[in-house]
């Protein structure tokens, strides 16, 4: 059910997603999450197009992680700030944290090799239903994703949603 990869330039580090349904406690688990209780990012998953998407942000925050270089103060909300088409914080939050009242969370967890104990802390913490992460465009609205990230159909007869995503995400630090 749960995704768990590693990054290419960091073979130690792994990146674990896991996904849910009817979840019942958002608003706890924010609250957990910005007091810091939480050892994961928590993510709108109407927001993504595959878990691809959110292993490239991972690789990105973690990257500037190691090197000192990061827009935000932890690991985790650098996590949502780069799944962002734009350099706002706060609008990164707004459009792929959680709020009080969703019932949809992809959990996000960076461990080293033999850590699942992080993992399995954070996933037990929430009240909903586990799908399989491969699943993550069955909760998404794309037509919001595609607003979001600007992409034409003209671009789509070229390529896909998820190449247009992941290349803004990608040049978001160039523009």
């Amino acid at each position: 059910m749960q995704l768990t990869q590693s990054l290419e330039l960091y073979p130690d580090t792994r990146v674990t997603q896991v996904l849910f349904k009817n979840v019942k406690n958002a608003a706890e688990l924010r609250q957990k999450a910005m007091q810091g209780k939480l050892n994961g990012a928590l993510i709108n998953p109407k927001m993504l197009v595959d878990p691809f998407q959110v292993l490239v942000a991972a690789n990105k925050a973690f990257h500037l992680h190691s090197i000192g270089s990061m827009k935000t103060r932890s690991l985790n909300s650098e996590i949502i700030f780069n799944l962002s088409p734009t350099n706002s914080i706060s609008d990164a939050f707004k459009r792929f944290g959680i709020a009080d009242r969703d019932d949809s969370v992809l959990v996000v967890v960076v461990h080293g090799r033999d850590e699942q104990q992080a993992v399995s802390e954070i996933t037990a913490a929430v009240d909903g239903q586990q799908l399989p992460a491969g699943e993550v465009s069955s909760l998404s609205d794309m037509e919001k994703i595609r607003k979001l990230y600007k992409v034409t159909p003209q671009e789509e007869t070229c390529g896909n949603l998820l190449d247009a995503v992941i290349c803004r995400m990608a040049v978001k630090d160039v523009m």
